[in-house]
């Protein structure tokens, strides 16, 4: 690949000119709940129409990273996360901010995606036809493992209540079976109604289980005095680069972890920003501060689901495999424009492949100085009176539910699932290992059960292949190796 026409591609005045547009368009989308980065993707692409190849894909890329960013923000302020990749750590990047450290947290939120965006984009540059050669291994038995550790995070992402987080995980596996059964496609919990037959939109469930309950209870509480909210104060780069130092093998380590979870299609950045805080969280330190306002959680998981953007194009551009949504609509874009994602298109368009790498870098430096001028502009939000940001911040909730399916019938998920969450929470059920059910219980059922048909009800295949049986063991060692660590302090501590 020819890197110097690439940079004389990329640094032409409207591939810049569109590249910041497109910068500024993600972080506005990334900052308003329920506004997803896949919904900013998709509504550049008629604008790409007009555009050569490196703008239209260099804008999605941009708008992309902005927006995984931005989703940080209303995490922060107001306990809402902009975006699904935000869920993870909205709790402690909520409670950092109740705490007067809101400029760290945000802060650290800046730098750490930033330099996991580049991490993974250095590995897309450097690795992709290796890496992409990985994933390709993972059929439904690989995919079955990762689902059930993913969901074993559930344990670690709960409260110190772990009975109450099974509840709470146990009730997002139940909406995740609510449609079509994956085998016979019999309508299962769907009280005859055929706008559940596609399951329960994961957007509305968001949005209601964090934006309507979390609106439902500061509502409750809207006429006490209640105390000045923070505002981002002093330098904000220095507060971040101090706990990036702190926590730079974190950093490493949720930039990779991101990475590798974004070269495996249908992972993408959601899932990472989960697996990430959980690891994160079983190998800390000092673990029983996670949830009451610890950053280092919050440093895993920001680079993290930066890192899978990178990743994600590893199968999308290699085989023409898409990582996640957003590099599925990038796949359409290319098509559009006459390229062919696979192997081909590096030798017949070398030069835009690597000028879509070169932009991948420079997104991922925008983002520092765009999202510095980002968390200035959001830390005003909290000084608008709550009878008025209540309702705006509905509003935007329910366009962004509406919005993803043009469904009416996904307002009332909100509205029942934000009534569910209010009261789960009022009573000590945390919100967080419920999403994870409904995020990964599809995973878990179609990989099994397509596992199990293949097989021929065979269990010994779900371990006999080199990736499957490594994962399968690292499932075992998350829930026994715990048991063994306390039998040993048992004797020790009597």
């Amino acid at each position: 690949m020819n890197y110097v026409d690439a940079l004389s591609l990329v640094f032409q005045p409207h591939t810049i000119i569109t590249i910041l547009g497109a910068a500024l368009f993600g972080l506005f989308v990334g900052s308003m709940p329920g506004l997803t980065a896949t919904m900013a993707a998709a509504l550049l692409v008629p604008i790409t129409f007009y555009m050569d190849p490196v703008s239209a894909v260099g804008a999605i890329v941009t708008c992309s990273a902005m927006a995984i960013f931005a989703g940080d923000i209303p995490g922060a302020l107001l306990r809402i996360p902009g975006t699904p990749a935000s869920a993870a750590y909205v709790d402690e990047a909520y409670q950092l901010g109740r705490q007067g450290k809101l400029a760290q947290v945000l802060s650290v939120n800046l730098l750490a995606s930033a330099m996991g965006g580049i991490f993974g984009a250095l590995v897309l540059i450097f690795l992709a036809p290796q890496l992409a050669a990985v994933a390709l291994n993972f059929s439904s038995y690989e995919y079955f493992w990762l689902a059930l550790i993913g969901l074993s995070a559930a344990t670690l992402v709960s409260a110190s209540n772990p009975i109450k987080g099974c509840i709470s995980l146990f009730m997002g596996l139940f909406l995740a079976t609510v449609g079509l059964d994956v085998v016979t496609g019999f309508p299962r919990y769907t009280m005859d109604s055929v706008n559940l037959m596609g399951g329960v939109s994961l957007i509305a469930a968001l949005i209601g289980l964090f934006a309507v309950a979390e609106l439902f209870r500061k509502a409750t509480t809207i006429d006490e005095d209640l105390p000045p909210p923070p505002q981002v104060k002093g330098a904000i780069l220095t507060q971040g680069i101090a706990a990036i130092r702190q926590y730079k093998l974190n950093v490493l380590r949720g930039s990779t972890l991101g990475t590798f979870l974004g070269i495996l299609p249908g992972a993408g950045a959601d899932i990472a920003g989960w697996i990430s805080y959980a690891v994160s969280k079983r190998f800390s330190r000092t673990p029983e501060k996670f949830g009451k306002g610890h950053i280092e959680g919050v440093v895993d998981a920001s680079a993290s689901n930066n890192a899978a953007l990178g990743g994600a194009y590893v199968p999308a551009l290699v085989f023409g495999i898409p990582g996640d949504s957003i590099t599925a609509i990038v796949i359409g874009v290319l098509l559009i424009k006459g390229l062919n994602p696979g192997p081909t298109v590096f030798t017949e368009s070398g030069d835009i492949v690597a000028a879509i790498f070169i932009v991948f870098i420079l997104a991922n430096l925008l983002l520092i100085p765009l999202g510095l001028l980002a968390i200035r502009a959001a830390g005003k939000v909290l000084s608008v009176n709550q009878r008025i940001l209540l309702p705006v911040i509905l509003m935007l909730s329910i366009v962004g539910a509406f919005a993803v399916n043009n469904s009416v019938f996904d307002l009332w998920i909100v509205l029942v699932l934000g009534i569910l969450g209010w009261l789960m929470e009022d009573n000590g059920f945390p919100i967080a290992p419920m999403v994870l059910g409904l995020v990964l219980g599809k995973i878990v059922e179609e990989s099994f059960v397509n596992s199990m048909i293949k097989s021929d009800g065979n269990l010994v295949h779900f371990v006999d292949r080199p990736i499957s049986g490594t994962l399968a063991a690292v499932f075992f060692a998350i829930w026994i190796v715990p048991l063994i660590i306390r039998l040993v302090r048992r004797p020790k501590a009597a």
